[in-house]
């Protein structure tokens, strides 16, 4: 070393870990249940880690609008049976979130569905429902479902579809209407009523969702 050179401690470099794959529920405010069906997501995990090569994260995550960990999340699962209302911060967000690249599955669990379609509106007023067309990759991304998305139960006996924000080309936000698809992930025997064969059905189902969302992502 040279006279008078200042002494410094090398740097040592660190890695930034980068977020794993992961479904996160969606926490929200205006009085509805967003933490029903407790068993439904880590089935759909489970069936994820079984049926792809994705390295999905074996945990559920739970995050709000506001929360920084939110842009970590590709997939983000909403389902309630009262009402939600999203402050016009939480708009913003959601709007910023979608444009991004993130995508929203909103099941209709039986009492969301009027507060549901008045948010997404506020979310992005110049768009409109559509139903996503059977064609749609994400019928057929992992599993072929011709007729869409499953009917878990009855509600008001109205077929059950697959509604759908468009960017782009790009899927942004999945609403299964009708369907309960989230009562299908859960464990066989919650409700008496269902049979194993719609589980497996609705697991189909949300694995589709899932891979289409990491894969449907810009420059995934």
């Amino acid at each position: 070393m040279l006279a008078g050179a200042a002494r410094t401690t090398p740097r040592v470099a660190t890695a930034v870990p980068v977020p794993r794959l992961a479904v996160a529920r969606l926490q929200y405010d205006g009085g509805g249940d967003w933490y029903a069906n407790p068993s439904s997501l880590p089935n759909l995990i489970a069936a994820i880690r079984a049926r792809t090569t994705l390295d999905i994260d074996p945990r559920e995550a739970r995050v709000t609008l506001m929360d920084d960990r939110l842009w970590d999340y590709p997939f983000l699962h909403l389902t309630g049976h009262g009402d939600i209302r999203l402050t016009d911060a939480e708009v913003l967000r959601l709007r910023e979130y979608l444009l991004r690249g993130g995508f929203l599955h909103a099941d209709d669990n039986y009492g969301l569905d009027d507060s549901f379609r008045r948010e997404i509106k506020r979310v992005f007023p110049d768009r409109d429902f559509v139903d996503v067309p059977l064609r749609h990759p994400v019928y057929h991304s992992v599993y072929d479902l011709p007729q869409g998305v499953p009917k878990i139960h009855e509600h008001d006996g109205k077929p059950a579809r697959g509604l759908g924000v468009f960017i782009g080309d790009r899927l942004a936000v999945f609403y299964s209407y009708e369907s309960d698809l989230g009562n299908g992930w859960e464990d066989v025997g919650t409700y008496k009523d269902d049979p194993p064969e719609l589980h497996e059905q609705a697991l189909k189902m949300g694995v589709n969702l899932f891979v289409y969302a990491v894969t449907s992502r810009p420059g995934a």
